[in-house]
């Protein structure tokens, strides 16, 4: 039972951290830049904010992931 509940900390991890990392970070960031360029005064800081995201996208969705992840490789080696 224990490397069944592993297995899906493991899964749910990578969708957490893809997630994460893709969708809130990666295309967030994207959209955020278009929206402070359409803005009439162009807003510095929404595309400085946004440009980070885009940078960081990868590092937060690899934290993110870690978070499920590892207790789940946990619970499984000690099944084992």
């Amino acid at each position: 039972m224990k490397i069944v509940i592993g297995l899906l900390l493991v899964l749910a991890g990578i969708a957490f951290g893809a997630y994460v990392g893709v969708w809130i970070m990666f295309i967030g960031g994207i959209i955020q830049v278009v929206e402070a360029l359409k803005s009439t005064p162009i807003e510095s800081l929404g595309i400085a904010i946004g440009a980070a995201r885009i940078l960081f996208a990868s590092f937060v969705g690899l934290i993110s992931a870690y978070i499920g992840v590892i207790p789940g490789f946990v619970m499984i080696k000690s099944s084992l």
